[in-house]
């Protein structure tokens, strides 16, 4: 199995896995997603120990790229700082957007690798980036 089918069935398994789906029960932060290009909608939540993302989970509707991107989001954001996580976005966003990202910066990313190939689909990249914007919104506001 190559690379690409290994990308493509991490986007698979979490676009069909429910896991990261649900409410969390009084999540310190809750913030609305839209990609008015497609209507993906998600509601980002986030549950916080101080500086530490403790628990991550979503709702909403969106096309596969958009619910899998964001439930690998949420499986990568547990357990770490919220500048962790601002760093993570950034990358991830670079990575996307197509600018310079290192090889060391795409390992941080871990499953989220797996969404580099939509670079190369430009109408997808908006739902591939729905649930980072609405991430970096969140941490821009807690600043």
């Amino acid at each position: 199995m190559d690379m690409q089918e290994i990308y493509s069935q991490i986007i698979l398994d979490h676009s069909r896995n429910q896991a990261n789906k649900h409410d969390l029960e009084d999540p310190d932060i809750k913030e609305d997603g839209h990609n008015p290009s497609c209507g993906d909608e998600i509601v980002l939540q986030l549950k916080l120990d101080g500086d530490k993302i403790v628990d991550a989970a979503f709702t909403g509707d969106g096309c596969a790229i958009s619910q899998a991107a964001t439930s690998v989001m949420c499986d990568m954001l547990i357990g770490k700082t919220k500048e962790q996580a601002d760093k993570m976005a950034d990358i991830y966003q670079r990575m996307i957007k197509r600018e310079d990202v290192t090889d060391e910066e795409l390992e941080e990313l871990e499953d989220a690798v797996a969404f580099q190939n939509i670079r190369n689909m430009p109408q997808r990249v908006n739902c591939a980036l729905l649930s980072w914007n609405t991430l970096r919104a969140v941490l821009d506001e807690e600043k």
